[in-house]
């Protein structure tokens, strides 16, 4: 299906939906990305909720229907249903919604998850394990806006790692530095539309409770496909 009858079926879609469900949905929309999930291949992110900061205290949702990943699962699955996938995402982002009005402090944490994400992204000081409040899409795989952490404890910086990605496993270089690392990979196949940053930290000791922790060092680096 084509990206114009594809917004077509989804302006369908919602309208179907009652006023009360989609109240605080400031719009539903169809982006022509796809979005491959971090660790499982022929696995796309069909939809999203999307939170919109309002000044007025409501909570304000932006739904998105990724056009480029039913596209992708269209082309792995000949019987694939465009209508009955568009709709049951369509419901599905539509309750998160209600869920997030539900119980506003799960929202509250993503919003500071987005802030530290945008300090990181400026060069700030941020909180080295905000990755941890977003959304958990794996074991140990988050996802803060289009950014993707992979979080690795280790007990000493290793020389290599092997890092998944999308049903691929890519071997990474590790570049001497002072742990805690947020290492941002260059080189992965469908490659989300952000960052994939692998996060490699010590296991919390309890000395860390008497002094401050070290900043994180932020570095980048090649992958090399291992399979």
């Amino acid at each position: 299906m084509e990206l114009d009858a594809f917004r077509h079926l989804v302006d369908r879609l919602a309208a179907e939906i009652p006023a009360e469900y989609v109240a605080g949905i400031a719009a539903i929309d169809v982006s022509r990305r796809a979005v491959p999930h971090p660790v499982h291949a022929d696995v796309y992110t069909l939809g999203e909720c999307v939170p919109i900061h309002s000044t007025s205290g409501e909570i304000v949702s932006r739904v998105v229907l990724y056009h480029g990943s039913f596209a992708a699962l269209a082309q792995l699955d000949a019987g694939f249903d465009w209508g009955a996938e568009a709709r049951e995402t369509l419901l599905h982002e539509v309750r998160h919604h209600l869920e997030w009005q539900a119980d506003a402090d799960d929202l509250e944490g993503f919003d500071w998850a987005v802030e530290q994400n945008f300090r990181r992204h400026s060069g700030d000081p941020f909180d080295p394990l905000f990755f941890q409040v977003g959304e958990r899409v794996a074991d140990g795989v988050f996802r803060v806006d289009d950014d993707v952490f992979i979080e690795r404890v280790v007990t000493s910086l290793p020389a290599s790692i092997a890092v998944p990605w999308h049903g691929r496993r890519y071997t990474v270089t590790v570049p001497q530095a002072t742990l805690p690392v947020f290492l941002a990979l260059d080189g992965l196949q469908d490659p989300p539309e952000g960052e994939v940053v692998v996060v490699l930290r010590r296991k919390p000791r309890l000395t860390d409770l008497f002094r401050s922790g070290r900043p994180p060092t932020e570095v980048r680096a090649d992958v090399d496909l291992a399979d």
